[in-house]
C-alpha cells in the first residue's frame, strides 16, 4: 500500500542516487544482476555499482543500438540487465533493437531513458525526449514505466528483479517532488490513486504529478473537486480505474512531460473511447521539438505547469 505525503517537496537525494543504490543492493543478493551504459556512467550515477561490481558492468560506448543488442545477449545467457542511456538514444534510437532483439525474441531487459523531457534543459532539443514513449508505445508486450520520486523508483527497480519482459523506464535523474512515503508499494499497470475527487479527473504522470497535485489544490480552493490519478504505467495502462473514474467526474484531464500524440493523453483518451466516452482535455507538448533553457523555462515555454492544468480541468468541465 502507498501513502500520500501532506507537503510535497524537492528530495534531499538525486534519483540516480537511488537507481544505483539500489541496484547495489540488488546485485549483493542476486548474481545475475548488471548494468549497461553508453558512455555515460558518471551521468546515470552509476559509478559505484561499476566500482563494485567490475565483472557485470559494461560501458557499451556511444553505441545505444550495440548496447540494446548486448542487454539482449546477456538476458538470453540468463542475467537480468538493466541498459542506460538518456532518454532520445535509449528509445527512438534503439527501436529496432527493442523490438526485434528484445521482445520479438521474449527476453528479459530492462532500459532506462534519462532526462524525460524539459528536464534534459540545456541539453536541448537533440536531447529532449518528448517522444521516447510514443516511440516505443506500439512494440507488443512492452511495459512502459514513469516514475514519480525515489520512493517509487526504488520499489519500480525492486519489483523488476522479480518480473520478466521487457520494461522501459523512463527515469529523471536529479531531484525529484517527493510525493510518497517512503515503504509506499504500488501494482504495476494500476493507477495509484494521490487524492479523490467528483468534477475531473486528471491523470498525471512523472513531474506533473507535483504540478497536478498544487492545481487540484487550487482547484479545491475554488470550489472544484478535483482526483489525481497517477498512471505511472502507461502501458499497459489501467483501463478499469479510467473508466471508474470518468464516469465519476465526467470528464479527464491529462498532464504529461511528453508529445501529447502518441503520449499519455493519447492512451488515455483511446481507453476511454473504448470504456467510457467523456470530454479529455490534455497537458503537454504539442507536436514541438524541445528547446535549450532551464527547466522552469522550459515548464512555461511547454504550457506544463499547474496553472495549465487548472485551465484544462476548468474547459474539461466545461464540456460536460
Amino acid at each position: 500500500m502507498y501513502t500520500v505525503k501532506s507537503v510535497f517537496e524537492k528530495e534531499a537525494r538525486e534519483m540516480r542516487a537511488v537507481y544505483c543504490e539500489t541496484l547495489q543492493q540488488l546485485a549483493r543478493e542476486n548474481d545475475r544482476i548488471a548494468v549497461l551504459d553508453a558512455d555515460l556512467v558518471g551521468s546515470s550515477g552509476t559509478k559505484p555499482f561499476f566500482n563494485e561490481f567490475p565483472d557485470r558492468a559494461i560501458d557499451c560506448g556511444i553505441q545505444e543500438n550495440n548496447m540494446i543488442g548486448v542487454a539482449a545477449g546477456m538476458s538470453a545467457a540468463g542475467m537480468i540487465p538493466f541498459a542506460h542511456s538518456f532518454g532520445p538514444f535509449a528509445s527512438r534510437r534503439c527501436v529496432d533493437q527493442i523490438f526485434i532483439s528484445c521482445a520479438y525474441a521474449k527476453l528479459n531487459v530492462r532500459i532506462v531513458g534519462s532526462d524525460p523531457g524539459v528536464t534534459a534543459a540545456y541539453n536541448g532539443g537533440t536531447h529532449m525526449p518528448f517522444e521516447d514513449m510514443g516511440a516505443l508505445m506500439s512494440i507488443p508486450q512492452i511495459t512502459l514505466l514513469e516514475p514519480t520520486d525515489s520512493v517509487q523508483l526504488r520499489w519500480m527497480i525492486r519489483q523488476l528483479e522479480k518480473e520478466y519482459g521487457v520494461y522501459y523506464i523512463r527515469m529523471l535523474r536529479k531531484n525529484a517532488v517527493g510525493v510518497f512515503e517512503e515503504g509506499s508499494d504500488f501494482e504495476l499497470g494500476k493507477i495509484a490513486r494521490l487524492k479523490e475527487g467528483a468534477d475531473v479527473a486528471i491523470v498525471c504522470s512523472g513531474i506533473l504529478v507535483g504540478e497536478a497535485l498544487k492545481a487540484a489544490a487550487a482547484l479545491e480552493a475554488q470550489g472544484v473537486s478535483a482526483a489525481v490519478l497517477n498512471a505511472f504505467t502507461w502501458k499497459p495502462l489501467d483501463a478499469e480505474t479510467l473508466a471508474e473514474y470518468a464516469a465519476k467526474c465526467g470528464c479527464v484531464v491529462t498532464a504529461e512531460n511528453h508529445n501529447i500524440t502518441g503520449g499519455l493523453g493519447a492512451a488515455v483518451a483511446a481507453s476511454l473511447a473504448r470504456t467510457r466516452p467523456v470530454p479529455v482535455e490534455m497537458v503537454g507538448v504539442n507536436d514541438e521539438f524541445g528547446e535549450v533553457g532551464t527547466e522552469d523555462f522550459l515548464r512555461k515555454r511547454f504550457d506544463l505547469t499547474a496553472d495549465h492544468i487548472i485551465r484544462a480541468a476548468k474547459a474539461a468541465i466545461a464540456r460536460k
